[in-house]
């Protein structure tokens, strides 16, 4: 039986002289694993160091976030100053809420029964981990691709920033409040008098004050302010 060496030294006679001498020759030092993660980590700190003398100073603090919310928003807030310029609401429901890491929500649905038909969704977004600050004046998801037929506009006195603004026809008024990583979104809608409401033919409610439904609105988010802020 050939041993293995053997085997070696007869394969090595019959390869050309010029392929054995150069697979003799001493062969280079692996490089070890931990020396790929050494380089790497080297690499990613000269990089990480760049990027903050580039951005001038390490990455923005998670927002503070002064606020609190339950699962039943509607059973913390009544929206009682909007409530008055319905007429009262007749009905308040807790529509979707959640709880995420990144980010807790809660939000309510009102519903007017006086003869403007006005309604009220309030949503309330407490961002943990980042600053809703630079994309505040955006909006919503929905906006952006809906649109709006009219621009923002400041309302000082009112969290760190508050935005409102009313459709040209007078039947909306959206008004966005931050403060630290909470942001309130109030939106009333009036949808007129129906068909089915007491009046003679043809007599459609008059447009609401949007003045009036405006100071109310800022009303109710100093109120819902107040009672979500954490003690």
């Amino acid at each position: 039986m050939i041993s293995e060496p053997e085997l070696d030294g007869a394969w090595e006679s019959a390869r050309p002289a010029e392929v054995a001498q150069e697979e003799a020759a001493p062969a280079r030092r692996p490089v070890r694993p931990w020396q790929w993660v050494v380089a790497s980590a080297v690499a990613t700190s000269a990089l990480w160091v760049g990027g903050l003398y580039a951005s001038g100073g390490p990455p923005a603090a998670e927002p503070e976030v002064r606020y609190a919310v339950t699962d039943d928003l509607c059973r913390q807030f009544g929206a009682p100053a909007l409530g008055r310029a319905a007429g009262g609401f007749t009905d308040a429901t807790s529509n979707e809420t959640g709880r995420h890491p990144a980010m807790d929500w809660a939000s309510c649905s009102y519903e007017g029964d006086g003869p403007d038909g006005i309604s009220l969704m309030v949503l309330v977004e407490l961002h943990k981990k980042t600053d809703p600050g630079p994309e505040f004046a955006l909006g919503s998801y929905y906006e952006r691709i809906l649109g709006a037929d009219a621009a923002w506009e400041e309302m000082p006195g009112l969290g760190e920033q508050a935005l409102v603004r009313s459709s040209e026809a007078g039947e909306s008024l959206e008004l966005r409040v931050r403060d630290g990583g909470a942001v309130f979104s109030f939106e009333v809608m009036s949808f007129g008098r129906s068909e089915e409401q007491p009046g003679p033919a043809g007599d459609g409610a008059p447009t609401p004050d949007q003045d009036a439904l405006t100071a109310a609105a800022v009303e109710d988010a100093r109120a819902l302010m107040a009672a979500l802020r954490k003690r």
